[in-house]
């Protein structure tokens, strides 16, 4: 994929894979389906994640819809309601507190693709959720 480090360079739709380690529950789920990125604007990326989640012989679907603007010379990971989520870094972990828990995050870009980590620990929640987007399609290119 060459040199990545916006999200406007991961525009289109990929395949996604995500495992979700809850340690409180003592339950794996797994969740498949795609998430999109399109760019709305010159300073603005949708990132779209739909798909299935699995787990303990159920299933349900999710959703979610997040926002990457760009702030000067930063970008922002924000929810669909406008609050700040993080910070767009790759290869960096990154923190978001939630209450009296706190997120971990991390972002990395491979050659086949890109995964997001996130290690939730607190009082109310202690879990890993890896997310694998592989097989981009509907590429656009980011000019």
């Amino acid at each position: 994929m060459g040199t990545v480090t916006l999200p406007t360079d991961l525009l289109g739709t990929w395949k996604l894979t995500r495992v979700v380690e809850d340690h409180l529950a003592g339950e794996r789920r797994d969740v498949v389906g795609t998430a999109a990125l399109d760019l709305v604007s010159p300073d603005r990326v949708r990132w779209s994640e739909q798909g299935t989640m699995t787990w303990a012989g159920r299933s349900v679907p999710v959703s979610r819809t997040l926002y990457v603007d760009r702030v000067g010379d930063d970008w922002w990971v924000r929810f669909s309601d406008g609050r700040d989520f993080h910070p767009w870094v790759v290869g960096a972990r990154v923190e978001h507190p939630c209450g009296r828990d706190v997120y971990t995050g991390l972002v990395e870009i491979g050659s086949a693709g890109w995964t997001v980590e996130w290690r939730a620990s607190g009082p109310e929640k202690d879990y890993v959720m890896t997310t694998v987007h592989a097989d981009r399609r509907d590429a656009r290119p980011s000019g």
